[in-house]
């Protein structure tokens, strides 16, 4: 469990949806021109099936992270999700004949992929696209190392850079930069369909999620520093970006999911809260740590607060906080940040 320091309880029922004026002098952020780094945000959506290669794309370079994978629940969703009670029972309130075949539990559950024309397939579970985003437009750039006769071994870091630039802007979610892996995680560990939890009965999302503890456990898959032989944990360093980026990124899931709310019940109840438990938790980290880039997220969350029916500013919100979650795991290195490793958790069982 994160340190209780780290956490604070989320709001009452009666304080969380509230109504708010915002000046003009707050909200300059959020047409201020963002920087490069908006190059690379492509804000976290489900997988387009046109651009879905499926697995074996995959395989070759990563036999043994599929081999992780092909024992967690991410891939055993597809054969276990539709026979459980109450994801039955959810499908039911919501009149949706198929789990396998409803876009509204497919998003998260499973991966798609086109054979032609209109006619999609569900091919897996939560596999490699789902989480680094559909391979069709970027596998080339990925495998691409300066040459045809070169390998990854041999590549210069001066191409490996532009490699991973290039193959992120085409829509790769490279774990060189762990916000856009974290953004993954809480798109779907995040609910944003409002009906899908008040009226579905299904949960707001895993509201005891924490990436380093959900990443680093069951589904940890990496194998790249070693070239296959083990599966290695991620350098302190590495683990407090981590830390940091993954609650960056709940607030930004919990800003977006808390624009759809419309009414006040569950749903918007629970987004609300979470949004700002991860204030606080931001609040706390950056007394702890120098970081300038925390107080302009935390000044982007203090210029609106959380109310029915107010999607366009807490979106744009979001769309800001996304921007500078993308440009602190690309200037971070973690070496400034010691103070946190006291608080960060240890990967689930």
């Amino acid at each position: 469990m994160i340190c209780r320091s780290l956490i604070t309880a989320p709001l009452a029922t009666s304080l969380v949806l509230l109504l708010v004026t915002v000046s003009d002098a707050q909200t300059s952020w959020v047409t201020a021109d963002t920087s490069s780094d908006a190059q690379y945000l492509h804000p976290a959506k489900p997988v387009d099936p046109q651009l879905v290669l499926g697995n074996d794309a995959c395989v070759k370079c990563h036999a043994p992270e599929i081999t992780v994978w092909q024992s967690t629940p991410h891939a055993q969703t597809f054969d276990q999700l539709h026979r459980r009670p109450e994801a039955q029972q959810i499908a039911s309130k919501l009149g949706l004949s198929s789990i396998k075949h409803s876009g509204r539990c497919v998003a998260c559950h499973y991966t798609q992929q086109s054979s032609g024309g209109d006619t999609v397939n569900v091919i897996a579970g939560v596999s490699c696209e789902s989480c680094h985003g559909e391979a069709k437009q970027w596998l080339d750039l990925h495998h691409d190392y300066g040459g045809p006769n070169l390998t990854r071994l041999a590549e210069s870091p001066q191409h490996r850079e532009q490699r991973i630039g290039k193959s992120v802007a085409a829509g790769m979610r490279n774990p060189t930069n762990v916000y856009l892996v974290a953004q993954s995680c809480l798109r779907c560990h995040t609910t944003a369909d409002e009906e899908l939890v008040n009226v579905g009965g299904h949960s707001a999302g895993s509201t005891e999620f924490e990436f380093v503890s959900w990443s680093q456990g069951t589904i940890r898959h990496n194998f790249i520093e070693t070239e296959g032989k083990s599966n290695v944990t991620r350098s302190p360093e590495k683990l407090r970006v981590m830390f940091v980026a993954g609650m960056i990124a709940e607030l930004e899931a919990s800003l977006r999911a808390t624009a759809a709310a419309t009414e006040k019940a569950t749903f918007g109840i629970t987004s609300a809260q979470r949004a700002s438990r991860a204030t606080k938790r931001l609040q706390s980290v950056a007394q702890k740590v120098d970081v300038p880039l925390l107080n302009e997220i935390l000044d982007v969350v203090g210029g609106v607060q959380l109310k029915l029916n107010n999607g366009q500013q807490l979106s744009q919100a979001a769309d800001r906080i996304a921007i500078l979650g993308v440009r602190f795991a690309n200037q971070n290195d973690g070496s400034n940040l010691a103070a946190l490793d006291a608080f960060i958790p240890q990967g689930r069982k």
